[in-house]
């Protein structure tokens, strides 16, 4: 075999060997991000379903709730549903609106606190401002009006 052939064959060699290595690479980056995407897709869903649990558990006291007798359950589904866009965060696993909905969970269950001035404070800093906090409040509890409107209205038809 003449050198000119030996070192087209060693080049060949290493090429697949370059190319098999990226790929190589690329299978272990993949699996690494796959990974990440689902620890924060389970991480998202858990916060999520701890919102939508607090929610419930506000939902099985609520008077108009009782009163007008709504299912608890199906008004969560519906608030947590007009609630959730109007969260920081622009997409559901953004990490603002994972934050968000352990913010919500907090202000929520703040009756349920050992020391609530306490928890209003932190409140207060985990939303960013007072009036930010104001805010998602108030994007609760209009969200759970208009569920409340929209049950109503259905059940009148």
């Amino acid at each position: 075999m003449s050198m000119n052939k030996a070192l087209y064959i060693q080049s060949i060699i290493a090429h697949f060997y370059t190319r098999l290595n990226s790929i190589n690479n690329g299978i272990f980056m993949n699996k690494r991000v796959l990974i990440f995407f689902c620890i924060l897709f389970l991480s998202g869903c858990a916060d999520k379903e701890n919102y939508q649990q607090a929610v419930l558990e506000q939902m099985k006291v609520e008077q108009d709730v009782k009163d007008y007798k709504i299912d608890p359950e199906m008004i969560t589904k519906c608030i947590v549903d007009t609630s959730t866009p109007k969260m920081p965060g622009f997409f559901p696993f953004d990490p603002d609106r994972l934050m968000a909905y352990r913010n919500y969970v907090k202000m929520l269950t703040l009756q349920k606190s050992k020391d609530p001035k306490k928890t209003m404070d932190e409140l207060r800093t985990a939303f960013g401002s007072p009036k930010a906090l104001a805010e998602a409040h108030t994007n609760y509890t209009e969200s759970m009006m208009e569920c409340i409107s929209a049950v109503l209205i259905e059940k009148e038809k």
